[in-house]
């Protein structure tokens, strides 16, 4: 398989230098680097400027509503455990509307990846504020500017309990291609968060002279506390760790469940249940 198959005839409708053609050509190289076949991977999407990326990649997958990219996955998951899902999501679907989700999908720790846009704005319907935008960010949503500390996702996750927690910059191909290739072999529940920088809307946001570093693969616990603190998302002070910041092998949820199990070892889903089970 190569990249090329990949794409569709569907017109980009992006901005021009959007980063999500970025984060388009980083998941094409991870789906074709992981050894899967096109067919073993479907993906799931809600409503936002990343989430269009449904329409780019040509592989099967499921629209959904926003913020409900989490839950669509995870039903996916219970059709049939043998597929690859990757759930795509901008940080105002997932750290917002889908918070729940996001929560209990570490409980759950199924074997599919959430993939993050973080922009730290609603960038589809004019730029109001999310979880994620910064103190004084000001919008027609908030003309008085954000008065609440933003949340630190990553923080979150390894208090839930995330399994597989990756940070990239959507500026590097090759890094983010590499991380997401290592999120879609984890197994286990997989969080990735790219950072990613809006032309439009809250530009005070950029990364793009921030002090980014790479780390390598990490199984420290404490280490990772460390790392996911360093960048809280609200000042301009501290560095920015890209890498695994987390990763830990642990029952899925296909373990738990005796009837997940047999599908797995059958290699079918619900569909072909009679015919392999007869």
């Amino acid at each position: 398989m190569k990249t090329q198959e990949l794409a569709t005839k569907n017109q980009i409708t992006w901005c021009a230098g959007c980063l999500n053609f970025m984060i388009l050509e980083s998941v094409k190289r991870a789906i074709v680097n992981s050894g899967f076949k096109r067919e073993d991977f479907v993906m799931t999407a809600d409503i936002g400027c990343g989430s269009k990326i449904y329409d780019y990649l040509n592989i099967s997958g499921i629209y959904g509503l926003h913020g409900r990219s989490l839950p669509i996955g995870l039903g996916v998951k219970l059709g049939n455990p043998n597929l690859k899902v990757l759930s795509f999501a901008g940080d105002g679907g997932v750290y917002s509307e889908g918070i729940s989700h996001f929560i209990h999908a570490a409980r759950y720790n199924a074997d599919m990846v959430l993939i993050v846009h973080d922009n730290r704005n609603f960038s589809l319907t004019t730029g109001q504020p999310t979880a994620t935008s910064q103190q004084g960010y000001k919008s027609k949503a908030s003309p008085l500017g954000v008065a609440d500390p933003p949340l630190n996702p990553l923080k979150l996750a390894l208090a839930c309990g995330v399994g597989f927690i990756a940070r990239c910059d959507a500026r590097d191909i090759n890094h983010t291609a590499e991380i997401l290739e290592k999120a879609i072999k984890h197994r286990g529940f997989s969080f990735v968060e790219i950072i990613q920088d809006c032309r439009v809307f809250n530009l005070e946001a950029s990364i793009k002279d921030r002090a980014t570093y790479k780390i390598k693969d990490n199984k420290d616990k404490k280490i990772a506390e460390k790392l996911v603190n360093e960048f809280d998302y609200n000042s301009k002070k501290g560095k920015i760790p890209l890498g695994v910041l987390y990763k830990e092998e642990k029952p899925i949820l296909a373990d738990k469940w005796p009837q997940l199990k047999k599908l797995m070892e059958k290699k079918v889903g619900w569909a072909e249940k009679n015919l392999a089970f007869s």
